[in-house]
């Protein structure tokens, strides 16, 4: 096919099909070779091209997707006569679905490149996702070189939902797949053996199921697979098919001397499985199978009658009558959390730990405190105890001091420890024969210090009913999930064992996977994101192997837990006879990593045990990743633009968005948009009826302590709820508008938004920023670093003094920025996939099914996914859906549809003319702003002035040091601005931090409030304003400067806001540059300041004259011969905002030289208004020649002395000179009578200008401008004055019209004022004047002055006057 955009399949299936289906969603022809009719049937009803053979399949292919089962196949379906290979092009990917050994993937693609040349080669493993988001869609984990991954990824995208690439030699595909099948394998059998001793223990499997499924024991296995095992609804031939798989594994393992006792020991107990079914036999369910070999009725225990323990649970809570006072014996991480708990809840706790400093803690935190096990129980209703195993129980309960012989009668004791479920039955009997009426609550929790303390663990509770009601107030107030379990003490302590069980295998499992990964060679990070999707994730799978990826072992459960808990699952099954395996290997690699000294360390140290004996390293932690490699590997974007949709909806019912930006760099992607720095309700209902589609409200809460920032929230959101009520039909979306880099007060303003604005239903964390290089990709936030990603948390941005923070990846920056109140796994998101694929309306759908409360991240790579995402939200909210936004800048331009327009520069603002100096003033100590201005002072050095404050005086000396400072600085930034000099005002580098957060604060509000108090005192009004960093631009805005409302007009840099300051402030409608401290490359402020420093005018003749041919007026080109007539020139311009010529006669030049030509250069430049230097009267080509190097704007050819053909010679080589230059050229047709600068042209010399020579002289010149000759003369005119023809000038003006050329008239000087203007009205612009301005000047010489600079300073003043007059007669003033 012309468009080789084909996809050839060789061999196909039940995924195959789907991927083919993807495949033509996205363009592609698809063809394929497959000799099972149904299959090849199924997919030409796709649309899909039946082949005859693999050759054919292949043929033209963009790529070839092979299914290879086994070696052997090779030969036939890719060597073979009509193999694959044999008409494939070059450029063709070769994409082999392959259960072969990656050694074997490797031999064949070696012969694949020499014997036929096929370079692009890569391996896929295809499966069904198996996560929430991804059930049931195709999954590829594809592996090959650079080169071939590069080519074939967006093939491979086309063809599947979720894409992962493992760059590398080939096989990476085939070792995934073999890491998530032997965890799928120990998954299987380990929750075979939950349900065989937990059926032998009397608890039905089916209520296993239910709670299990719920907890932390569960896995995908579990939950998919028990159902389906409990109903005899899987044959037993799947267990053939487990054994060849992981014999695979086992052999590579043994092939590269790594143990993998966990996959061993269920590899042979799937083997004893397969030897107890006797050839033929096909009807046996697998369960009966697992009932031989464990020896457990496992169908008959689930055929028993069932029930509901939650409900169950429900009856025992609402018939409670718990007293209110509580014992509490051990305060360790889970008691110390469960029993502040508790006092929060209203009841009175005393407690009591062997650990003493914890005793004060709790005191600390409203608790009572006792001295012996028996102290707190003495006045007990309920005595809880919550320690480490079955020995420290027994010590609190009959060592000495103990808790039983205290007690009161009809008390009752909840035993929350993890203990055998014989131990629990025991201590009943023990207790019931105290005769004191004492009850037993077998009461396991589960959940983890975190959910301890918000009073929302799992609690599987079981006793005799008299004992369920009398803690089940109790109970409940502990927890979110409360399961009561039948069968008497120890039922309670029985799931939690299998829940142990299963929780424990899971996490060596995970390890057991990870290592072997990591042996093999895989990016562990990635195939740790692959298995979260697959059939072998487990939920100990995804919270522990963080852990391992991050070699962070911080101790949040034990590793002596799990072999105290595992020793009571193996213990157990001695007891009842049951043969766990599996349970038992866990056991031994626990109990080796405890040997090993890691008892005390997180419980996924267990993956040490590992990497001890084989010297793999599983830690997996982010890397920073190249930026185009990472943008190239996502799906195309969606390819609607929502922006028009967008504006819309906006323009229509949409919400007003009401930014709360907690410092000024917010505004960094907006335009036309006001910025309020009060929030009076006043000014809010303002706001409110000019119903704007956005405005921002000013906090600058970044630099507040958290306490203050959440006051300052609630009283704006306060106000604005009145103001929002006090004006009929409005609503609006707040958005906390915070940092790209994650830094801020987070969760404090959402919960202080929340307390005043109620709940949302769900709160949105959008992070992206283009601008600043800010990317969210797979949940995981990246900073742009030179075309580097660079995970957040690994960058200075995390190690803020008073925000840091660890994680990059978003769900867990959630959760450790909420002290896990919010855990990682409850945090959702949407997808780059999703906004890609399924675009506004599955974001509409998304955001809709949100259970309230919910805290959801968006991914973006870009503003069409931030476009996309913005319309999904507005289309939630128009049903009813309130969200609370706390975002990076570009959410607010999506959210309310602006377009970008470029970077503002200052003829944009309209101060091309100001002269003062601008300010700049850096406060900002992010190592990116330190390396900003030494950049900036290496560029600008040469015109920008420094004052560098002393952080240690502001900050750390005494109060007169630091006042001194101030002063110092203000007046030398004064004196700068007065001299026209930009000036930049920085802070000393040197970080200075205190030893908190509270303290770091403090010393940059003093440092900062140092820095308003300097700007403060500068009376000069600065021509621009540059504040750098988020907190310095605040303050200084609001209290130096006084803005209470600012414009914001657009920006001077991507991600870098412009505002013009609102008319109640200092300096009313002056450019303020709020340039945040981590936008940019090390050349931005550099950049920023260059485009807004005084700018050197490089105006020029041709442009000045244009402006007047379009304006109908003239411009005075005025002889100089000194500085003072250049500054009487000049100063006489920008007073009358007049554009001027200065012009040269090669008489002044002999006298004058180089340094008066450089000084009309220097002073054009300078100027603020368009002033140019021109070459008058050059009549001789020397002159010329040096003045096209001199650096004049523009040049007069003088050949007028000259016959015309010599005339027409001599102008068009120096036009031809002077053109390459991109200089104006004028020249004189006729000759003027008169004096000019000693040379004298006689009367009888003086010709008038002929049209039609003219017309001849303009075509063969090329010239820009005439001078003509029309009776005027230089020099004075005769007493009679002037006699101008004006006929003339009619005709000439019409020849320049149609040639484009521009009339000039020489001796101005003399003509009246209607000459003058009726010669503008015939196309003059260009007057010369010099008589009148020489006469000014000579006179002024007459009267004594008493020093030479009174004659100066007389000097231009009478020259001035005579210019303006000048520039007034003309039309000129006022056109600049």
């Amino acid at each position: 096919m012309a468009n080789r955009k084909v996809i050839g399949f060789v061999g196909l299936d039940e995924l195959a099909l789907q991927m083919a289906s993807s495949a033509i969603r996205h363009g592609y022809h698809v063809r394929a070779f497959e000799i099972s009719d149904p299959l090849i049937n199924e997919f030409t009803n796709l649309g899909g091209v039946r082949c005859s053979s693999p050759l054919e399949a292949g043929r033209d292919a963009t790529a070839l997707v092979v299914l290879i089962s086994h070696v052997d196949q090779t030969n036939d379906l890719i060597f073979g006569d009509e193999g694959a290979s044999k008409d494939l092009k070059p450029d063709t990917v070769l994409i082999l679905r392959s259960t072969i050994l990656p050694s074997a993937l490797c031999k064949l693609e070696k012969d694949l490149a020499e014997i036929h040349e096929i370079a692009f080669v890569v391996d896929a493993y295809v499966s069904y996702g198996r996560s929430d988001a991804l059930n049931g869609k195709v999954t590829i984990a594809s592996s090959g070189r650079p080169d071939a991954i590069a080519r074939a990824r967006p093939i491979l995208s086309a063809m599947c939902e979720k894409l992962f690439t493992f760059e590398g030699e080939i096989g990476g595909g085939s070792k995934v797949k073999m890491v998530t099948v032997m965890l799928e394998g120990i998954h299987f059998i380990n929750s075979v053996e939950a349900l065989s001793l937990g059926a032998k223990a009397g608890l039905h499997p089916w209520i296993i199921y239910d709670i299990i499924s719920n907890a932390a024991g569960n896995s995908w296995v579990f939950k998919n697979n028990v159902p389906l095992l409990l109903k005899g609804d899987i044959k037993h031939q799947i267990l053939i098919t487990f054994v060849k798989e992981l014999e695979i594994i086992v052999d590579v393992a043994k092939s590269l001397t790594f143990p993998l006792p966990l996959l061993a020991a269920t590899h042979q107990q799937l083997i004893h499985g397969v030897s107890l079914v006797g050839s033929g036999d096909d009807a046996t369910t697998l369960i009966k199978v697992w009932e031989k070999v464990y020896g457990v009725k496992i169908s008959d225990a689930a055929n028993a009658d069932a029930y509901n323990p939650e409900q169950l649970a429900s009856e025992f809570t609402n018939s409670s009558k718990s007293g209110r006072r509580i014992g509490f014996i051990g305060l360790g991480a889970m008691g110390f959390g469960m029993a502040t708990h508790l006092l929060t809840s209203k009841f009175c706790v005393a407690g009591y730990d062997v650990y003493k400093p914890t005793l004060t803690r709790f005191a600390n935190a409203g608790g009572l405190v006792g001295n012996s096990p028996a102290e707190v129980s003495k006045d007990a209703d309920v005595l809880i105890i919550m320690v480490t195993n079955e020995a420290q129980a027994e010590n609190a309960l009959y060592g000495e001091c103990g808790a039983v012989s205290a007690l009161p009668p009809g008390a009752s004791i909840i035993l929350s420890s993890t203990v055998s479920p014989a131990y629990v039955s025991q201590l009943e009997h023990r207790l019931h024969n105290e005769g004191k009426n004492l009850k037993l609550v077998d009461a396991p929790v589960s959940g983890g210090v975190k959910r301890a303390s918000m009073g929302t663990l799992t609690i599987m509770a079981s006793g005799t009913n008299d004992a369920l009601r009398s803690a089940g107030f109790v109970l409940a107030a502990l927890s979110e999930k409360l399961y009561v379990i039948k069968g008497g003490c120890g039922s309670g302590s029985g799931v939690k064992m299998i829940n142990q069980l299963l929780a424990g295998v899971h996490i060596a499992s995970a390890a057991e996977a990870m290592a072997f990964a990591a042996r093999l060679g895989l990016n562990t990070r990635l195939l740790f994101d692959f298995i979260t999707t697959s059939g072998g994730t487990s939920w100990m799978f995804e919270n522990r192997v963080p852990h391992m990826l991050d070699n962070d072992y911080t101790p949040y459960s034990a590793l002596d837990i799990f072999v105290k808990d595992l020793g009571i699952v193996t213990r157990e099954s001695c007891s009842w006879k049951v043969p766990l395996h599996l349970s038992t290997t866990a056991h031994q690699l626990y109990l080796a990593g405890s040997a090993a000294g890691w008892g005390r360390k997180d419980d996924a140290g267990v993956v040490k045990v590992y990497e001890m004996l084989t010297g793999v390293r599983v830690e997996g932690k982010l890397q920073a990743q190249r930026k185009d490699a990472v943008l190239h590997s996502l799906p195309l974007e969606w390819p609607q633009d929502p922006i028009l949709d967008i504006q819309r909806l906006t323009e229509g019912n949409s919400k007003i968005l009401v930014v709360l930006d907690d410092d000024p760099t917010g505004t960094q992607t907006v335009h036309d948009i006001e910025v309020l720095t009060e929030w009076t309700i006043e000014s809010l209902i303002e706001q409110f009826r000019k119903s704007p589609k956005c405005f921002f409200i000013l906090t600058n809460s970044r630099s507040l302590s958290s306490e203050k920032a959440s006051a300052l929230i609630k009283e704006i959101c306060t106000n604005l709820d009145t103001a929002g009520k006090s004006v009929e039909n409005i609503d609006y979306t707040v958005v906390l508008r915070g940092d790209s880099t994650l830094r801020g007060h987070f969760p404090e303003e959402a919960d202080a938004v929340v307390s005043v604005l109620g709940e949302m239903d769900a709160w949105i964390i959008c992070p992206f920023f283009l601008q600043g290089g800010r990317y969210t990709i797979e949940d995981i936030h990246y900073v742009d670093d030179s075309d580097m990603l660079v995970p957040a948390g690994d960058t200075e941005f995390a190690k803020d003094a008073a925000f840091g923070y660890k994680s990059s990846n978003l769900r867990d920056w959630v959760e450790e920025k909420t002290n896990g109140r919010v855990l990682a796994s409850s945090v959702v998101s949407i997808s780059i996939q999703l906004l890609r694929k399924g675009g506004p309306d599955a974001v509409y759908q998304h955001l809709c099914s949100l259970q309230k409360g919910s805290i959801c991240i968006v991914n973006a790579a870009s503003e069409r996914d931030m476009a996309v995402f913005a319309l999904g939200m507005i289309k939630a909210e128009l049903m009813g859906k309130r969200f609370l936004c706390r975002t990076a800048a570009s959410f607010v331009s999506a959210r309310i549809g602006i377009i970008s327009k470029p970077p503002l520069l200052p003829n944009d603002i309209g101060i091309a003319r100001e002269r003062n100096g601008g300010l700049v003033v850096v406060g900002s100590y992010v190592p990116k702003t330190t390396k900003q201005v030494e950049e900036l002072k290496l560029q600008c050095g040469q015109f920008l002035r420094s004052i560098e404050v002393s952080v240690e005086k502001l900050a750390m000396s005494a109060i007169e040091e630091r006042e001194e400072e101030i002063s110092r600085s203000a007046e030398l930034a004064d004196l700068y601005l007065k001299a026209h000099k930009d000036t930049l005002i920085m802070t000393s580098r040197n970080l200075i931090t205190g030893k908190t957060a509270i303290e770091s604060l403090d010393i940059n509000f003093k440092v900062s409030s140092a820095l308003v108090e300097i700007v403060k005192r500068i009376t000069t009004t600065p021509r621009y304003i540059i504040a750098k960093g988020g907190i310095t631009s605040s303050d200084l805005a609001t209290k130096a400067l006084g803005a209470r409302c600012a414009k914001i007009a657009g920006q001077a840099l991507a991600g870098v806001p412009l505002w013009q300051l609102g008319p109640e402030s200092r300096h009313p409608g002056v450019p303020y540059i709020v340039f945040p401290g981590n936008v940019g490359d090390s050349r931005a402020l550099a950049k920023v300041v260059k485009s807004w420093t005084h700018p050197v005018r490089h105006a020029s003749t041709k442009e000045i004259i244009n402006n007047a041919e379009r304006g109908g007026y003239a411009v005075g080109a005025f002889n100089v011969y000194n500085l003072e007539g250049v500054e009487a020139v000049v100063s006489a311009a920008e007073e009358e905002k007049s554009p001027a010529i200065l012009q040269i006669h090669p008489g002044a030049l002999k006298q004058g030289g180089i340094p008066l030509v450089a000084c009309c250069i220097s002073a054009a430049e300078q100027a603020s208004v368009p002033i140019t230097v021109h070459f008058d009267h050059g009549t001789s080509k020397q002159d010329l020649v040096e003045a096209l190097e001199l650096g004049f704007s523009s040049v007069m050819v003088d050949g007028s002395h000259l016959s015309f053909d010599e005339n027409v010679a001599y102008t068009k080589f120096i036009s031809l000179l002077a053109h390459s230059k991109d200089m104006l050229v004028e020249a004189e047709l006729g000759r003027l009578s008169g004096t000019e600068d000693d040379l004298t042209v006689e009367e009888y010399e003086a010709k008038l200008t002929d049209v039609n020579m003219a017309q001849k002289f303009i075509d063969e010149t090329g010239i820009d401008a005439l001078a003509v000759c029309i009776g005027n003369v230089h020099g004075k005119y005769p007493a009679s004055g002037p006699n101008l023809r004006l006929d003339l000038l009619k005709e000439l003006h019409a020849l320049s019209l149609k040639k484009g050329v521009s009339l000039v008239l020489h001796g101005a000087s003399g003509l009246s004022k209607q000459l003058v203007k009726e010669c503008i009205n015939l196309g003059v612009r260009k007057f010369n004047v010099n008589t009148e301005v020489r006469k000014a000047y000579m006179d002024s010489l007459i009267t004594p002055k008493k020093d030479l600079v009174h004659v100066m300073a007389s000097a231009k003043e009478a020259m001035k006057v005579v210019v303006a007059e000048k520039m007034h007669l003309f039309g000129s003033a006022g056109r600049a």
